[in-house]
């Protein structure tokens, strides 16, 4: 009965509101965002929810394979490494112009990474770039020739690559940069498969197919991105007609929709995880044995498959299982065993229990039902004589509590991470040098100059099976240390209706609609 009441509610939301009920046009898709997006400059945006409107519109030197994290080419025809890992040579491809009509070329290029890096550059200041220190080691972008641009990298950095496949490195139009400035992210040209042609302040975003995209023909005509906020009303609208497709719903909904007649439900597991950070400073968490006990005290299993209805997979360490080249299978688990967690505790002088402030936020991107979660890890401690009291924030005011740092009034708090690289959640959260007071997210204040070590090899490396092996024994002694309870990675939900075919699921959360097309 459970399963069926969010639906069964979503139709009296929906007809109490009139939602729309004619199906969108074959050529036309909608799509239920989850909000507005903030910007459509790829460079200035950090949000997943915006960039899944931006891979529609821009492209990049490389990008991901279908379904998979492997890098293959993009608007980069092809490239070459320098022996010593500090040199990329990237051919372009011929006859590619972005949706103003200039042509993309290696000045492009140049163009797009010293706005980003170069204090001194004249389109600075149509930033922020919050990202920007991805290409922290860029030293020089060098025009070769009309197709060709090398970068000189002032060390060698293992993860460039990846990083190009980010959304941040996005190839946008010099010419509409300087044509609009700092309204640029309202007036977005790239070299994609659909262009903008409307974007209500607020609300919904409008796209066409891009007639001159050098990919090839595209079957949708237009693209409308309709930001949802409140889950249900993107239920309500599903049910209605008013959507085509919706994203990230509750994992009652999706359950929901997975046996329902007319809807399918796309899934899939990427580079993602939730995790709570342990203070390892202060209070009784700065014992490691304490930190073991309370790994061993959540049952990451059940939590997984009651709370979040398998929405969800159960995760072991800091190196998402989407990286399978560097993930370590053979990881020591925290096993679910509430006896070995009291007898940890109570060698280290806590057989008696004690109290934890416990951070929570009420939402947030990929924060996988953070109060339920909350609530039934809370009754996991109580089963091993730990009391957390849960304090909940809205989404912003808890990342500002906690990018500060857990302090003696905060012993434990939620996070969620998704990267791009293996190098990302260790190097900016994990390092002895990535604490809040040098700028970093290591807010439960963990250091171990083992790990420091190790992140600094693999960055340096340029054998990827030796960054492999070396973010493997970087996992192992993470484990031991156990500063966070690594609990899961989310499995992305999409449900669209059955006539919508051609689209897939991106480990890396890309929504690629060139394939997109409706029967």
């Amino acid at each position: 009965m459970r399963t069926w009441v969010p639906l069964a509610v979503s139709v009296g939301l929906c007809l109490a509101a009139g939602c729309a009920r004619q199906t969108p046009p074959a050529d036309t898709l909608v799509v239920g965002q989850v909000a507005a997006p903030r910007s459509l400059d790829p460079q200035v945006t950090t949000a997943l929810n915006d960039f899944r409107i931006l891979v529609n519109l821009y492209e990049g030197l490389v990008r991901y394979r279908p379904g998979t994290l492997e890098l293959v080419p993009g608007l980069a025809a092809s490239w070459t490494v320098s022996e010593d890992g500090r040199v990329y040579r990237f051919k372009l491809r011929d006859g590619v112009r972005f949706h103003d009509g200039s042509a993309f070329d290696a000045a492009a290029v140049r163009f797009n990474f010293q706005r980003m890096l170069d204090p001194e550059h004249p389109f600075h200041d149509t930033g922020p770039f919050p990202l920007a220190f991805f290409f922290e080691q860029v030293a020089r972008v060098v025009v070769e020739d009309a197709l060709t641009v090398r970068f000189e990298l002032r060390r060698p950095f293992a993860p460039f690559l990846s990083n190009l496949a980010y959304p941040t490195a996005l190839m946008v139009s010099p010419a509409a940069v300087r044509r609009w400035g700092k309204d640029y992210g309202r007036h977005p040209s790239g070299t994609g498969p659909f262009r903008l042609t409307g974007w209500e302040r607020g609300g919904q975003v409008r796209l066409a197919r891009f007639e001159g995209w050098h990919g090839g023909e595209v079957a949708l005509a237009n693209v409308i991105f309709r930001p949802l906020t409140d889950p249900m009303t993107r239920v309500a609208e599903l049910l209605a007609g008013g959507v085509d497709l919706a994203l990230e719903l509750s994992p009652d909904n999706v359950a929901a929709f997975r046996a329902r007649q007319g809807y399918r439900v796309l899934e899939a597991t990427g580079p993602h995880l939730w995790f709570l950070i342990l203070n390892t400073r202060d209070g009784p968490l700065a014992d490691v044995r304490v930190r073991r006990a309370l790994n061993h005290a959540i049952d990451r299993r059940a939590l997984v498959q009651d709370v979040l209805r398998d929405t969800a997979v159960v995760a072991d360490g800091p190196v998402p299982a989407a990286f399978r080249w560097a993930h370590a299978p053979d990881l020591p688990a925290y096993a679910h065993d509430p006896d070995l967690a009291r007898a940890l505790l109570a060698e280290a002088g806590w057989g008696d229990g004690f109290s934890l402030n416990f951070l929570v936020p009420r939402g947030g991107s990929g924060m996988l039902a953070p109060l339920a979660m909350a609530t039934a890890i809370q009754g996991d401690l109580a089963q091993v004589g730990v009391q957390a009291r849960i304090e909940s924030f809205e989404w912003n005011a808890y990342l500002a509590r906690v990018n500060d740092g857990l302090d003696g009034d905060a012993d434990l708090a939620q996070m969620a991470w998704m990267t791009n690289d293996p190098d990302t959640l260790p190097y900016l959260a994990l390092r002895c040098g990535a604490t809040p007071d040098a700028g970093g997210f290591n807010s439960g204040w963990y250091c171990n100059p083992a790990v420091d070590r190790l992140v600094a090899q693999a960055r340096r490396a340029t054998e990827r099976t030796e960054r492999a092996r070396l973010y493997r024994e970087l996992a192992r002694v993470v484990q031991r240390d156990a500063p966070w309870v690594t609990v899961a990675s989310w499995r992305q939900n999409l449900v669209l209706r059955d006539a919508v075919q051609g689209i897939r699921l991106e480990p890396s959360f890309a929504l690629r609609l060139e394939d997109a097309r409706k029967r």
